[in-house]
């Protein structure tokens, strides 16, 4: 292919090889040609693409053959546009990445999911420019009688791929055999575990063997396992505040909880001595609900605390890491473990949808033992069906797809949040902001935290008090939750607006 360059774009570099033969759509060529040099690092970060326009004349295919592939790379989050600018490559460190590769047979998969996704691509520039905002947008608060809320718990359901995953249920119901509808292992499929292996290994820097994940229906039931595992009246601590529904199921097991203090750091390692524990529960990603992320030095200390005692653990509760806003994404707790301290819990829930009631436990070797003395008899709580979906769903590469769409769509509501929070800094702190799905508002003046819940309440407006997640009163301020995942960017920008009448 010849033509002349556009000025500033990087045309020069790409060299394309289209097959006109029709054996592969053209646009698909275009996306995967341009998703690789980004993936390899031959395009780097802020650079500009060609115009659609240019780009079509260059290869002498449709404009809209060039569209359909530039909208699916933005979807993905691998370019961006830049009004009145053009086409750029973002960042790959914000980008998730599954190492690996695909065979045939999965390569032709992800083929057939693209094309899907490349038909629908025209129907989501419509939906988006719609002034309805996002159609299918999961809204719980005409449920409970508020326009708008700002709950910390609901995502956003207009991304997720309904078609793909109904395609994948389909084709493992018509060509299933019997070995799918026997019992299975009780620590999940094989399969399975080995693809969250490999999942975790690439994005979270864990370090497991597939025979340590146990998978099961959400992590209450994990929980419940642990406590066979660990054994009854174990003393652990919790952060305070806290997520509330761990604490109240390890009361249920006669768990004696002690609080432990939290600075800017969070859980403070010095404090465990004096509480006297051997476990400690903690989500050093992205703490539930105060959004402080822990850093490196934190995170040794609490691994010191762990190696002084032989009966010693760190519970990471890793619910949401995948959604980092700024900066590279920060590998586990567990990837720093050097002596089997960590036991390492996540769920699909967060990143795919409330409904994928599939979770995941990696035991350290100790613990695993332990699971097969006293756990190995109990039937895995997850539909082998449904284990299979998921399995294919992430080593066809779509789970990375989603992941990558579902995060630039966050950012954006995420930086809309910030941007319309700008009339009430004077009055609140603003933290957590790097990451999650929900910001803490702590007060600078003395209003209580109920009233804050009940202005905003007299505005159709919900919003979460800090002191929901409290074990114990130790609040010297009022502080709100403001979660912004299951609400469209119009309703972040009416609901701030009716929080700051509210408010000031």
């Amino acid at each position: 292919m010849s033509g002349t360059p556009e000025q500033g774009c990087i045309l020069n570099e790409m060299i394309f090889q289209l097959c006109t033969d029709g054996s592969r759509c053209l646009y698909e060529q275009i996306y995967e040609h341009i998703r690789g040099e980004i993936r390899e690092g031959k395009l780097l970060s802020g650079e500009r693409l060609p115009s659609t326009r240019f780009l079509a004349e260059y290869l002498q295919v449709a404009r809209s053959t060039v569209d359909y592939a530039y909208g699916q790379l933005i979807s993905e989050g691998y370019i961006e546009s830049r009004p009145c600018s053009g086409y750029y490559v973002c960042p790959m460190e914000e980008l998730v990445q599954l190492e690996g590769p695909m065979g045939t047979e999965q390569k032709d998969a992800e083929t057939a999911g693209r094309e899907n996704s490349g038909r629908r691509v025209k129907a989501e520039k419509n939906r988006e420019k719609s002034p309805a905002g996002r159609s299918g947008e999961q809204e719980t608060a005409g449920e409970n009688g508020y326009p708008i809320d700002f709950s910390p718990y609901d995502i956003d359901m207009a991304g997720f791929p309904f078609g793909v995953w109904k395609k994948i249920t389909k084709n493992i119901l018509t060509y299933a055999n019997s070995d799918l509808f026997a019992r299975g292992e009780s620590r999940g499929d094989e399969t399975l575990r080995h693809t969250i292996a490999r999942y975790l290994h690439s994005s979270r820097g864990v370090n497991c063997r597939p025979e340590q994940i146990i998978v099961g229906a959400g992590n209450d039931y994990l929980l419940m396992l642990l406590e066979k595992i660990l054994g009854r009246h174990v003393r652990i601590a919790m952060e305070n505040p806290t997520y509330k529904r761990s604490y109240r199921i390890f009361r249920s097991f006669a768990y004696r909880i002690a609080t432990v203090d939290m600075d800017e750091s969070g859980m403070r390692a010095d404090r465990l001595e004096e509480a006297d524990v051997s476990v400690a529960y903690v989500m050093p990603s992205h703490q539930f609900p105060t959004g402080t992320v822990m850093p490196i030095g934190r995170r040794l200390e609490l691994l010191k605390w762990a190696d002084k005692g032989p009966d010693r653990y760190l519970i990471e509760d890793d619910y949401d890491s995948e959604f980092r806003f700024h900066g590279k994404p920060i590998p586990a707790l567990q990837a720093s473990d050097r002596h089997g301290r960590v036991i390492y819990m996540g769920t699909f829930s967060k990143a795919i949808a409330p409904a994928i009631r599939v979770s995941f436990m990696v035991l350290p070797d100790s613990l695993l033992e332990r699971y097969l003395e006293r756990c190995s008899f109990y039937s895995c709580t997850v539909s082998r069906i449904d284990q299979r979906i998921l399995d294919e769903f992430i080593r066809e590469g779509y789970f990375e797809r989603h992941l990558n769409k579902m995060r630039k769509i966050y950012r954006t509501k995420h930086e809309t949040l910030l941007e319309c929070l700008r009339g009430v800094e004077k009055n609140f702190f603003i933290s957590g902001e790097n990451a999650g799905l929900h910001l803490l508002l702590t007060a600078r003046t003395s209003v209580a935290e109920e009233e804050l819940v009940q202005r905003a309440a007299e505005n159709k407006v919900r919003v979460y008090g800090l002191s929901e997640s409290m074990v114990e009163d130790t609040m010297g301020r009022s502080a709100v939750l403001l979660g912004f995942g299951g609400l469209s960017e119009e309703k972040i920008r009416e609901g701030t607006g009716l929080l700051e009448k509210a408010w000031l």
